[in-house]
């Protein structure tokens, strides 16, 4: 063998075995699995839907026709042990963003009210923050219900606020004053949180009722909204409104903007995220015409089966985008159905927004926050499984982690764990408990079986309650919680009350460092009345 020959074979030895090396290195995960595109990502999050909503979720005791939820479930996997932080939306949006209970926030109770400040602290990682440092497109779109730095000056604040039960116009001081407030850029939202844009209502039974669009609103408001508007689940606070500004349509445009932003970003070269939190089925029910008397149950019914085709038109535009094999689709919901949208009508119609649990929204029962809870990952989560795993919202942060070989770092995700496993087949827990809160703040920790609620009663609008301190209840044979046992198994209830001492305590239920809460957690105020 001349030399030429001999050096030019030694170069191709050294490069089949760096090609080799390379090979055997690279990471045996998910996006190793999907080859080096990495996955776009949409979660739908809908609001109030309860968990029995979902015919899929409930087959003998639902009579709501979900076909677009069910066909998703039916191409992905099926969580029935999902729960999100809250029985109220703003602390469960908080907990699904940052992978972090919400009880670490100022938010003890109650939801993020009318003009208030962000809850979502500035430096705080978001998903949206995660991915948009990854070089993903980040949209949100529909309801944001986090908090705005609004500018109102405190000693107009008064100008923002109308009766509901009457007609009345806006004055000229009123009409002044929301002028200069909203021909301002609006801080603190979304696009100050990871997101490259919004577009919403921010909470459409609140005012101000019209779009906003990135940090403006579309439009400036000049009239209060009519009071025909505040009757039969329509909206529910006054304030500045567009002219002839109706409910109805925002369904549809959330729904127009989320599949134009889907078929404009597949065009790019960057991956991207949709957070697309939808405004329905909460209040206000406006259901469009082709929808009204669609369930033959009642107007919620029919907004279920509206949302619904949401969903379904969502999940239409990322497959006739070509990009259903690489996305990561999560639909879920905020908290369990209200019941004041005629759920005791529903139930006597065989109905049940709940399915076979307890409670409805607020609650710290089950009906409270238990969610629907579906992940679509061609090539990862197989079809048509059902995980009965304990899974929780702020999961979905260190899912999206793992699934782009990211690391979090100490100070975010603090409570988030990878359904990465599970997705993949396994049926070994990922996460050792899971805390949820009822609208009071009522603290309730799962730890398998066991779930102990730190108080009587549900926390939240539900009825009903005994004389013992607290409630012990094992859902594996008693997953209506019907029999309390908390007298009958103290040791039960120590550990748990323990291990809810130490999640408090140590900042994290994920390993890691000790991290502060934001204010002190008073988790026993319910033991101590």
């Amino acid at each position: 063998m001349n030399n030429v020959a001999f050096s030019h074979g030694r170069r191709l030895l050294a490069l089949q075995v760096v090609v080799l090396i390379a090979v055997v290195l690279l990471p045996a995960g998910p996006r190793a699995a999907r080859g080096a595109e990495r996955p776009n990502i949409v979660v739908i999050l809908a609001d109030d839907l309860g968990y029995g909503d979902v015919q899929c979720n409930n087959p003998d005791r639902g009579k709501i026709a979900t076909v677009q939820i069910d066909r998703l479930a039916a191409s992905g996997m099926r969580f029935t042990d999902a729960h999100s932080s809250s029985g109220v939306c703003s602390p469960s949006r908080y907990a699904l963003l940052t992978g972090r209970y919400h009880w670490r926030t100022r938010l003890q109770r109650g939801i993020v009210g009318l003009w208030e400040r962000p809850l979502i602290a500035p430096d705080r990682l978001t998903i949206a923050g995660m991915l948009k440092k990854e070089g993903y497109q980040t949209a949100c779109i529909g309801k944001w219900h986090l908090g705005w730095d609004w500018p109102i000056e405190s000693e107009k604040l008064p100008l923002f606020k109308g009766v509901k039960d009457r007609d009345e116009r806006a004055t000229e001081a009123q009409q002044a004053a929301w002028k200069e407030t909203f021909s301002k850029e609006l801080g603190g939202g979304p696009t100050t949180r990871g997101f490259e844009s919004y577009f919403g209502t921010d909470v459409p039974n609140w005012p101000p009722y019209c779009f906003i669009e990135n940090t403006r609103t579309l439009g400036i408001p000049t009239e209060f909204l009519p009071s025909r508007l505040f009757v039969a689940n329509q909206a529910s606070m006054q304030g500045p409104a567009l002219a002839d500004w109706t409910l109805e349509p925002i369904l549809p445009a959330l729904q127009d903007r989320a599949v134009k932003f889907i078929a404009a970003a597949s065009r790019e070269k960057r991956p991207f995220f949709l957070y697309m939190p939808l405004t329905s089925p909460h209040t206000p029910l406006a259901v469009n015409e082709k929808w009204r008397g669609s369930s033959g149950l009642n107007d919620y019914a029919d907004f279920v089966l509206e949302t619904d085709a949401v969903v379904g038109a969502v999940v239409d535009a990322i497959d006739a985008a070509g990009q259903r094999d690489n996305t990561l689709i999560v639909f879920t919901s905020d908290n369990g159905c209200a019941p004041y949208i005629g759920a005791a009508e529903l139930e006597k119609r065989g109905h049940f927004p709940s399915g076979p649990l307890r409670g409805y929204k607020s609650d710290a029962w089950e009906g409270g926050h238990r969610v629907p809870f579906i992940v679509r990952w061609p090539g990862v989560a197989p079809a048509g499984e059902v995980c009965h795993q304990l899974v929780h919202h702020t999961d979905v942060m260190a899912t999206i982690a793992e699934a782009l070989s990211l690391s979090l770092p100490p100070t975010a995700g603090e409570d988030s764990f990878s359904l990465v496993p599970l997705l993949r087949g396994s049926d070994v827990p990922v996460r050792n408990s899971a805390v949820s809160h009822s609208s009071q703040g009522l603290a309730a920790i799962r730890q398998g079986d066991w779930k102990l609620i730190c108080g009587k009663g549900s926390g939240g609008w539900g009825k009903g309650k005994d004389d013992q301190l607290a409630q012990l209840y094992n859902l594996r044979d008693d997953i209506g919680e019907s029999r309390n046992l908390y007298s009958e198994r103290p040791e039960i209830v120590a550990s748990l009350m323990s291990l809810m001492a130490d999640t408090v305590n140590n900042g994290r239920s994920t390993p890691g460092p000790v991290q502060p809460n934001d204010v002190n957690v008073n988790w026993r105020q319910f033991l101590e009345k």
